[in-house]
């Protein structure tokens, strides 16, 4: 039978040599600003595109109907109260008036398009790039002017 008291002789010697040899061996290089800089660059770049990449797939799946032109269009409206209000919206060539609530839609018309009526903008929203540009020079344009009163 062994005895006990040998084997935790033997293992705490072992763990002895193995902290020596441990804190023999050289410690790793600590990573260079740039290295570090590099990494969270292309960490961000990874989820930039995995948004970049998510946001396209949707619009492909959804038939690009987000922002374009759908099968309902908002012809006008009216305020009839301070929370109530009559719109007229088209749908495939027909209008329906509707009465709205903070509560509910209430359809009250229908009826066909009229000849005269103005037909719907062909083309797309203004992109939003361009209308932040115009944004951004607006409020830059009046701090200017702010700042020289």
């Amino acid at each position: 039978m062994p005895n006990p008291s040998r084997a935790l002789l033997g293992a705490s010697g072992l763990a002895w040599s193995a902290m020596a040899l441990a804190a023999q061996a050289p410690a790793p290089p600590a990573p260079s600003p740039f290295a570090s800089l590099l990494q969270v660059i292309l960490g961000l770049a990874v989820v930039l595109g995995a948004i970049v990449g998510v946001a396209w797939l949707f619009k492909r799946l959804s038939g690009g109907m987000l922002g374009g032109m759908g099968r309902v269009r908002v012809v006008g409206g009216a305020m009839i109260g301070q929370k109530e209000r009559v719109v007229i919206v088209e749908l495939e060539g027909e209008w329906l008036v509707l009465g709205v609530t903070p509560q509910q839609v209430n359809l009250l018309s229908k009826m066909p398009r009229p000849e005269g009526a103005d037909q719907p903008q062909t083309e797309p929203a203004e992109p939003f790039a361009r209308w932040l540009k115009a944004a951004l020079d607006k409020s830059r344009g009046g701090q200017g002017q702010r700042d020289k009163s």
